[in-house]
């Protein structure tokens, strides 16, 4: 039944699917000894094998992921996990940065402040809604300065010949590092989610399924956790499924997308 969040592993949800299944995954699992996950542990190895059994020829796996530090040490687990990946046949399409602002820590080290988003694919990826940003020279005279190499003389030819071509775009694709605000109501308005002890922002989730997904598609989260997944997928009216292990954070799911979901017995 999809639109539902399963109380289990998540190779036991995975183990009813059928090959090539799924759409999109994304999740960020937890690693090392970084977060308190009610006892529980995870089979990487053995997920990951699931992970690529189930996603669609052409699916996206976001895999959102850091590391811990250990005796001055981080422990490189995040690059473990996407070379595994690519090992059992995914292509490693894109590693991004999801940086965080709003932390106020102190170590005797500078400061994390993100995370890796490894985008890894099942052959080409099918489907790319990219993000666009405003191109900020556009409807510029052709005075821009600052430019690298070449004189002043040589930038502005190449810029006024540019104008006329009309090679200057009103935007483009926005880059790989993706900032977004965290902590309490900033990464959710839903005082609910922050039950759980690490969340990731709603507009994270929003805009990774925007990106590599088509409505009506299928959106997979592995530790569903709180339901960030499952709200952001009914919103952008994609269809979900989620695993989770702990019973506790099931239930902060259900509230969350109870809203926004007109048959709640279907989560």
């Amino acid at each position: 039944m999809i639109n539902k969040t399963y109380n289990e592993n998540c190779l036991k949800t995975m183990g009813w699917m059928n090959d090539e299944y799924i759409d999109l995954v994304l999740t960020s699992p937890p690693y090392d000894n970084l977060r308190e996950y009610k006892g529980y542990s995870f089979d990487f190895e053995n997920i990951a094998k699931e992970l690529y059994r189930t996603i669609k020829k052409g699916g996206v796996l976001v895999w959102v992921v850091g590391d811990s530090t250990i005796k001055g040490s981080e422990s490189g687990t995040s690059f473990k996990q996407a070379l595994f990946f690519k090992e059992i046949g995914f292509s490693l399409h894109d590693t991004m940065i999801y940086h965080k602002t709003g932390l106020t820590m102190n170590h005797n080290r500078y400061e994390q402040e993100f995370e890796y988003m490894f985008i890894l694919s099942k052959g080409k990826p099918k489907t790319f809604n990219p993000i666009k940003i405003p191109c900020k020279w556009f409807g510029k005279d052709s005075d821009r300065t600052g430019q690298k190499y070449g004189s002043h003389e040589e930038i502005n030819k190449k810029l006024r010949s540019n104008k006329e071509r009309g090679n200057i775009k009103p935007d483009k694709i926005k880059g790989n590092v993706w900032n977004y605000n965290t902590g309490f109501l900033h990464s959710s308005k839903d005082k609910v989610a922050f039950e759980h002890p690490s969340i990731f922002p709603e507009k994270l989730a929003e805009d990774h399924i925007l990106s590599w997904s088509n409505e009506n598609d299928l959106v997979y989260d592995p530790f569903m956790g709180s339901g960030t997944v499952a709200k952001m997928s009914i919103i952008n009216k994609r269809n979900f499924i989620g695993s989770e292990i702990s019973a506790e954070y099931v239930e902060i799911c259900k509230k969350r997308i109870r809203g926004i979901i007109h048959e709640p017995t279907l989560f």
